[in-house]
């Protein structure tokens, strides 16, 4: 009997390992398909097969996939967006010529070009921020202008806040401008840049599971310009009718762009107008998501998403309700960590889940201003909110670490 394996199309830096680890409690031998496997560390010290090809090529996915299927019983494929933010779409294609479950890649491409999302949902009536699209500096400086200073500006196409940042005056335009049009050099197609309205007042996350809100986190950023994840809590201190008004407007967001199969993470602050939607995103949120919806309710969301990839159905029945927590650890200058100690304390303290770090001693600290800055993170829970804070900040203590800046 062939054995049964899940196809997972590139590989990624938090949540990566927890996929592999899933797969493999569910009797599947999981195996990457990469277009540079070595930049997924986990691959290598678990010893998971891992193929180089161009997961940007959907006929060279399908030649590999096909190649496998002579070896393995595929049971389904999933992934992430890797080097390119097309995947999650191919990926979606692919399930299609293999009959096999997945979302409808039409759907997925309506998400992928965020200005393409906002008209979407604006002519849904959805609230969302001013968006103006532009291809050069002339145009970014025009459509600040009529939107207002402060302007978020960001690349269309994107995720982990790479490339976004909040510009609060006219040469902190000009400089991320020219920044993003340096970046786009290396693409042979046309800059896309958004400028958008800074909707202003907290920030939530939304984590949608099929056609249902599962939970909904709220996000703590840290220093402007940019929007590095510092803090998250799980679920959110709401009252009734802003958890009505949140779940409404997310499950506006889903009938508009015609999601619904698989997990949604949406993005929204709540203004002075209510909430306003910051972008949808059709998979499982990154970082700490999964393990704070775990350590709150006792669901693995991970697992429960593969049970539905390879056509089972998924539990989400909470376990148990506890406010859970995570605070992301991020260096405050850039230089070569010289060391960083204290994860074991931190670990063995009461009401700590969950401990990670992702460097080692001698690795050059550059901060980019967003996801890769994270050296780490720890996740806390407990029945309540103050003493989940007390117990993570006990912990967050018990971290320390050394950076020699560069020369």
């Amino acid at each position: 009997m062939a054995i049964r394996a899940i196809i997972l199309v590139e590989g990624h830096r938090s949540i990566g390992l927890l996929y592999v680890n899933a797969a493999e409690r569910l009797g599947l031998c999981p195996i990457t398909l990469s277009a540079d496997p070595t930049q997924y560390d986990y691959l290598a010290a678990e010893g998971i097969q891992a193929i180089r090809v161009d997961t940007s090529n959907l006929d060279a996915l399908i030649r590999e996939c096909s190649r496998l299927r002579e070896t393995y019983d595929i049971a389904g494929i999933t992934g992430f967006s890797g080097l390119d933010e097309s995947v999650p779409a191919t990926i979606g294609k692919l399930c299609r010529h293999f009959d096999l479950p997945g979302p409808n890649p039409a759907s997925i491409e309506r998400c992928h070009d965020k200005f393409v999302q906002h008209q979407i949902l604006a002519e849904a009536g959805v609230p969302r921020p001013a968006c103006h699209l532009a291809a050069n500096a002339t145009e970014v400086k025009s459509s600040a202008a009529e939107i207002g200073l402060p302007v978020v500006v960001k690349p269309a196409v994107g995720s982990g806040s790479s490339g976004v940042r909040l510009c609060r005056n006219a040469d902190e335009l000009t400089e991320h401008t020219y920044y993003l049009l340096g970046e786009n050099q290396t693409s042979l197609s046309s800059p896309r840049i958004l400028v958008e309205e800074f909707a202003q007042g907290p920030h939530y996350s939304i984590e949608i599971m099929g056609n249902d809100v599962f939970g909904i986190s709220a996000a703590d950023f840290g220093n402007k310009p940019h929007f590095v994840g510092l803090e998250y809590t799980y679920p959110a201190v709401l009252t009734d009718d802003e958890h009505r008004r949140i779940t409404d407007v997310s499950l506006s967001c889903l009938r508009a762009l015609d999601l619904g199969w698989g997990p949604t993470n949406i993005d929204l602050r709540w203004t002075r107008l209510g909430p306003v939607v910051i972008e949808c995103n059709p998979r499982l949120a990154g970082g700490t998501s999964p393990q704070l919806a775990q350590a709150a309710y006792g669901v693995d969301l991970i697992t429960e998403h593969i049970k539905l990839v390879i056509g089972g159905e998924w539990d989400l029945r909470k376990r148990h309700s506890q406010i859970a927590a995570a605070r992301i650890l991020i260096p405050d200058c850039d230089g070569i960590l010289d060391w960083i100690h204290g994860d074991g304390e931190a670990a063995a303290v009461p009401g700590v889940a969950e401990v990670k770090l992702y460097v080692v001693p001698k690795t050059p600290i550059v901060r980019k201003g967003d996801f890769r800055d994270s050296v780490g993170y720890i996740i806390a829970a407990s029945p309540d909110l103050a003493q989940t804070r007390s117990i993570l900040e006990r912990a967050v203590d018990l971290i320390d670490w050394s950076i020699t800046p560069f020369e």
